[in-house]
Parts: structure tokens; sequence; C-alpha cells
């Protein structure tokens, strides 16, 4: 993670933005199925909601931290409480349901 001016992984999920967390790896087939997925849900929410890919190779203890053991795991945070995790691909408009369901959008 760089702080050289720029937000830290801490400063993105604490922010009253949801932030859907997308932990992933290059290697896997179902965590590249994830990539035009996340790609049609922002274009249905937008700003509304922060969209933060982790690579599990790049970023070891950040997946220790949360015991990420299976890839896709998706995670969503608002103001710094995880809300909702779930490991595997989910298609966009069920995503749209669950972050609707969990998290209070401004925008």
């Amino acid at each position: 993670m760089e702080t050289s001016g720029k937000e830290t992984y801490s400063d993105i999920i604490n922010s009253a933005t949801p932030v859907l967390v997308d932990f992933s790896a290059e290697w896997c087939g179902p965590c590249k199925m994830m990539a035009p997925i996340l790609k049609e849900l922002h274009g249905m929410l937008g700003s509304a909601v922060r969209i933060l890919k982790i690579d599990v190779d790049r970023n070891p203890k950040l997946a220790a931290q949360y015991n990420i053991s299976g890839v896709p795991t998706l995670m969503l945070f608002q103001s710094g409480k995880m809300l909702w995790r779930q490991s595997g691909v989910i298609p966009a408009n069920q995503l749209v349901n669950i972050i609707k369901q969990h998290a209070v959008l401004t925008a």
C-alpha cells in the first residue's frame, strides 16, 4: 500500500462511501470472470460505491488479516465496518441488491 499522498487501504474502507473489496489473484479463473461484472456494477451504481481490487499474492498480509482462503472473496465496507462477505462469482444485479441491503448509499 502506498502512502505517498495517496489514499491508504484504511482511508478507503473508513470512508462514508460504501467500498466493495474484491480479493482476487491473477491466476484465478473465477476472478477473471469478476472483472466485467465489477465494471457492470460500476455502470449501475457509479460513484455511489467504490470498487477496490486487491491481489492476494501482492498483499499477503491484508489477505491473512481477513483470513482469505479462497478467491474471489468480496467484502463490503462502510465507515470501517465490514457489512457483508462472500466468496465466489456473484452477478452484478445481485451485488447491487446486496449493497443496497447492507450499505447506506448517499450518491
